[in-house]
């Protein structure tokens, strides 16, 4: 059997691991909380992985794993072919690590910043400036390469972090909520930016709290809860789990809901969710067109007047809402159970 993270070797040249990051059963513990609880990981090599879960799920305890800044209490982790705990010298210099705060200095230029962060990395005056020039093109900063970066947007700001990051040009880069607090527009340069990254070869860990954030950039998904992965998955495969695509009506009267709600649940051969605030009701389907197209000419028929109709996939932040709601509802069970028995 191939190791699934190992470095192989093919006529003297030295290939990438498949997996860019492994963990297994990480655990980490502070005082008397478990914030990892056995994390499996697998993130494939040139590729987005984003981890989703509510605060204090762990996505940042496994972050700071993953790039060496805390020490595991049990499991083991490899990243980029480096095992986290013994070779974690070996894994910084392959790794860039962007937080939830900006690191670069307000005060000094773009340009600045990015030659400092050149010198601290070791490199020559020439070197450093060199890479600055190049990173400042790839991130679209040079016209404000002069600028302080307290006068920079919050995207711009965002962006320059991502460039300290890839002063080295590290082939796994962990980015920790790196759009918290953005507005949208810069958030979509920030989304921008990960691509082209990405489209360089480099890896990608992505830890978010927004879901449409995960759906647009990652490949694949895992959802963690208390310290675990839950489920995992392309964002596609996740949305499967709630039954694919759904027959959607919003009607005029409140008061044919549920005669709406009777005919869908007939013609889609579904149990239908009925939104009472929003006049709306809706079914799992197969079909698609044909389906939709049954749906309204038996309202049309039963002379029920609709505002909307249409078919659309489950998001991604309904799936989370229904994994984390049965983790819950799960653990409040054993609770019961574990009272029962004491």
């Amino acid at each position: 059997m191939v190791n699934p993270y190992c470095v192989h070797s093919f006529g003297g040249r030295v290939a990438e691991p498949r997996f860019a990051v492994v963990a297994e059963g990480l655990r980490k513990r502070y005082g008397g909380t478990h914030a990892l609880a056995g994390l499996d990981l697998r993130v494939p090599a040139g590729t987005v992985h984003g981890l989703l879960g509510p605060n204090g799920a762990g996505k940042t305890t496994a972050v700071r794993v993953l790039a060496t800044l805390a020490r595991p209490d049990g499991g083991t982790a490899r990243v980029a072919g480096h095992d986290v705990v013994r070779a974690a010298a070996e894994v910084r210099t392959r790794i860039g690590l962007v937080g939830q705060h900006a690191a670069v200095d307000e005060v000094l230029g773009g340009r600045q910043n990015l030659v400092m962060f050149g010198r601290l990395y070791h490199l020559g005056a020439k070197d450093a400036r060199r890479r600055a020039d190049e990173l400042l093109e790839r991130f679209r900063l040079t016209g404000a390469a002069a600028k302080p970066v307290s006068e920079y947007s919050g995207g711009m700001r965002r962006r320059l972090d991502l460039a300290a990051s890839m002063i080295l040009a590290p082939p796994v880069l962990f980015l920790d909520e790196p759009t918290t607090g953005l507005d949208p527009r810069s958030r979509g340069e920030v989304w921008d930016a990960i691509r082209t990254l990405v489209g360089g070869g480099t890896t990608v860990l992505l830890t978010t709290q927004y879901l449409e954030e995960a759906d647009r950039l990652a490949d694949g998904i895992s959802v963690i809860d208390h310290g675990r992965v839950i489920a995992g998955g392309t964002p596609d495969a996740l949305k499967a789990r709630l039954g694919g695509d759904r027959v959607e009506v919003v009607l005029d009267d409140p008061g044919s809901l549920a005669t709406a709600a009777e005919i869908v649940g007939r013609v889609a051969s579904a149990e239908v969710d009925v939104d009472a605030e929003a006049l709306r009701v809706g079914a799992p389907v197969t079909g698609r067109a044909t389906v939709l197209t049954e749906v309204l000419r038996a309202l049309d028929d039963a002379g029920l007047r609709v505002a909307d109709i249409g078919l659309r996939r489950p998001t991604l932040d309904e799936v989370f809402l229904h994994l984390t709601e049965n983790i819950e509802n799960t653990e409040n069970v054993q609770d019961e159970k574990e009272g029962v028995r004491s």
